[in-house]
């Protein structure tokens, strides 16, 4: 089939082309600000905030399916509205359309949650996320909607970017934020089962384990317990921060719905 990668220059709109090229797909992905050159993928500019232009495009690729990974962290007309005409666009052209959403939606709580547990953002970015989900499954009730946590892999993650600041002392990484990290190695290839099946509607992707950002950053680095110094405690209300505590998914419905078996840290981390 023909698969069109919308934010193809991202970490994760890259490893899915890379890994539909080696399944033999014709892969076409987007970029915006920074070229991006993907062996085997034709690669095309695009703006997402201009409707006409994400319209021409989608008619001229006439793909099969659309992975919509559009972002921006803190740029509403990129993550919500974008997201929402890149649907537009795929319904128009009869693609399978796969969304690619994020655990950030949620406030965090000690209890699992599951695939189609409302939103409750905290911050911006969260506020976004849930915004593209509610204006994707108005326009496209058939699109596959994935809740993943954090992507991680190699130092193009962003998150382990964030493990090398603390460990240069430049950032925290607390104790009581808590994810569900996933191999970006599988990961791609359950977004492509999706792409080329029927699933409908939310669906949590993410690693099988939940672990803090201080024990993450920690196991990464090779270090221990007690060995920390980048790694910060709980979370202090007095720090300001924005952002999610404890958010673990409930992926339990993906892993018997999908043929790939997502990699957690303890595996990606194994000698």
């Amino acid at each position: 089939m023909t698969l069109l990668v919308v934010g193809a220059s991202g970490y994760l709109g890259g490893e899915v082309c890379r890994q539909a090229v080696a399944a033999g797909e014709r892969v076409v992905g987007t970029y915006h600000a920074n070229p991006v050159e993907l062996a085997g993928v034709e690669v095309r500019r695009l703006d997402v905030t201009d409707r006409a232009a994400v319209r021409a495009l989608v008619a001229a690729v006439r793909p099969a399916a659309v992975v919509s990974t559009p972002y921006r962290y803190d740029d509403w007309a990129v993550t919500a509205d974008g997201a929402a005409r890149v649907a537009c666009a795929a319904v128009e052209a009869g693609a399978r359309l796969v969304h690619l959403s994020s655990d950030a939606l949620h406030a965090g709580r000690p209890q699992p949650y599951a695939d189609d547990d409302a939103p409750t953002p905290v911050f911006p970015y969260g506020a976004a996320k849930a915004a593209a989900e509610t204006a994707v499954r108005a326009i496209d009730p058939g699109a596959a909607l994935v809740r993943t946590s954090l992507i991680v892999g190699d130092e193009r993650s962003r998150q382990i970017r964030l493990c090398l600041e603390a460990l240069a002392g430049g950032v925290a990484l607390f104790t009581d934020e808590v994810r569900c990290p996933v191999d970006v190695a599988t990961w791609p290839l359950a977004v492509l089962e999706l792409a080329q099946g029927d699933h409908a509607g939310l669906l949590n992707v993410a690693g099988p384990e939940a672990v803090s950002r201080a024990d993450w950053g920690c196991w990464w680095s090779g270090g221990s317990g007690s060995t920390r110094p980048a790694c910060g405690p709980p979370r202090a209300p007095a720090s300001g921060l924005a952002r999610p505590v404890e958010v673990r998914l409930d992926s339990s419905r993906a892993a018997g719905l999908l043929r790939t078996r997502l990699r957690g840290v303890s595996e990606l981390l194994a000698p």
